[in-house]
């Protein structure tokens, strides 16, 4: 995985509650096993119109925004357990969804997956909506070192929680089997001392 440690980037304001992992990615997408090409589909039910023409008033095709962070609405992730939605997410382009809540196996898969998840409060995520859909050329900065969001130049910023493990694995590129690997002459040692 790709190391996280500070993001800046203007964002995407998607303001809809409740976006579950089939509209995230649909289900007839998800025949695939490998992690590329999901991110041409996310949202894709919204992305486009049933004969496939672009749905221009769907946020993701308005060229005003871009970045890597998207600031969703409350819920974000819920529905089934699916992977692939954090696969779209990534392959599509974020590092960061924000949102005020997160389901919980959506949240476990982003972070196994290299996309962190941020959940902020409802009424810092009200206030980073408002800005980010008034002014698109906004930028965020994400600290995961010190579990930090903000917005640049203003004085709106609130602090995050991540679980300390998933934490390291992040600002280190691990996945668990990577984390392992690395503390391999610690596990040695532990071994050892309990043979004795």
């Amino acid at each position: 995985m790709e190391k996280f440690i500070t993001l800046k980037s203007k964002a995407i304001p998607l303001n809809i509650e409740n976006v579950d992992t089939d509209q995230i990615i649909p289900a007839r997408f998800l025949k695939a096993t490998d992690r590329k090409g999901f991110g041409d589909n996310v949202f894709r039910d919204w992305r486009y119109h049933k004969d496939g023409s672009v749905n221009t008033d769907f946020i993701l095709n308005n060229s005003k925004y871009s970045g890597s962070i998207l600031v969703a609405g409350d819920n974000f992730g819920c529905g089934s357990s699916r992977e692939h939605a954090a696969w779209a997410i990534t392959d599509f382009g974020f590092k960061v969804v924000v949102s005020s809540f997160f389901a919980d196996i959506f949240k476990g898969n982003a972070l196994n997956n290299g996309l962190l998840p941020v959940q902020v409060s409802a009424e810092f995520l009200k206030k980073l909506l408002e800005q980010v859909t008034a002014h698109p050329e906004t930028e965020l900065v994400v600290d995961l070192q010190n579990q930090t969001i903000l917005v640049e130049h203003s004085d709106l910023s609130e602090n995050f929680e991540i679980d300390a493990y998933k934490k390291t694995c992040m600002i280190n590129g691990y996945d668990d089997i990577d984390y392992l690997v690395n503390n391999k002459s610690l596990i040695e040692a532990f071994e050892a001392q309990r043979m004795h």
